[in-house]
């Protein structure tokens, strides 16, 4: 069973009336927005580099969804380096690898997050194989059974720049946000990181900025 309380990077839940937590609340609202015209139920969360918040943005975006009555399934498919099991509490000895194996139902590796309307599938134990698995049509047919099932599926995903597994991802998707920590990320990354999902027509929905001031949100303007 996940914690009920302190969950670890969870903003929306620890502190829901912060600025940060508003920040999420709008950024859902500008997603919303980008999307308009095309329905968007699948949302990969990438970043070009490791440690520039893409999983505490999904996470917390998660909840943003699930706050206003949306039915939300957060999705770590990071499974080389998996964390979000960690922000509830749970095990990550069942999840993403064990349905795309064939080991699983996807039923049966779906957890409860103590979070009213927002579900979890860890990524499992680390496979071997992991751009495979996902390049698979194992993960085709998940995820359009998904979206049968809830409103929005979000899916944590590796750094774009670090591994094909990003990629792939996105491909399959209907929208990717990319994350970028201002002042850590080099100008040149993010260029990449853009060019290396219009290279799998993905549909980029925008840049989320963690650690900027609006002054200088120009200076990101590429």
């Amino acid at each position: 069973m996940p914690r009920s309380a302190n969950k670890l990077g969870i903003l929306l839940h620890q502190y829901p009336s912060s600025p940060l937590a508003d920040s999420y609340r709008t950024l859902r609202i500008n997603i919303d927005f980008a999307s308009t015209g095309r329905p968007v139920r699948t949302i990969a969360v990438t970043s070009a580099n490791q440690a520039e918040g893409k999983t505490t943005t999904a996470l917390n975006l998660a909840v943003a969804y699930a706050q206003v009555g949306r039915s939300v399934l957060l999705l770590d498919a990071d499974l080389r380096k998996p964390s979000v099991h960690s922000a509830f509490g749970l095990e990550c000895d069942m999840g993403l690898m064990n349905v795309l194996t064939g080991g699983a139902h996807p039923e049966a590796a779906i957890r409860e997050s103590g979070i009213p309307g927002l579900s979890v599938m860890t990524a499992g134990r680390r496979p071997f194989n992991a751009s495979e698995l996902l390049a698979s049509s194992a993960f085709d047919t998940l995820l359009e059974s998904l979206k049968t099932k809830y409103d929005t599926v979000l899916i944590d995903t590796p750094p774009i720049l670090s591994a094909m597994d990003a990629k792939i991802v996105a491909s399959k998707t209907d929208g990717v946000l990319l994350v970028a920590e201002y002042r850590k990320v080099k100008r040149d990354e993010a260029v990449r990181a853009k060019e290396e999902l219009a290279a799998v027509h993905a549909n980029l929905l925008g840049v989320a900025f963690n650690k900027i001031n609006a002054k200088d949100i120009e200076m990101y303007s590429y």
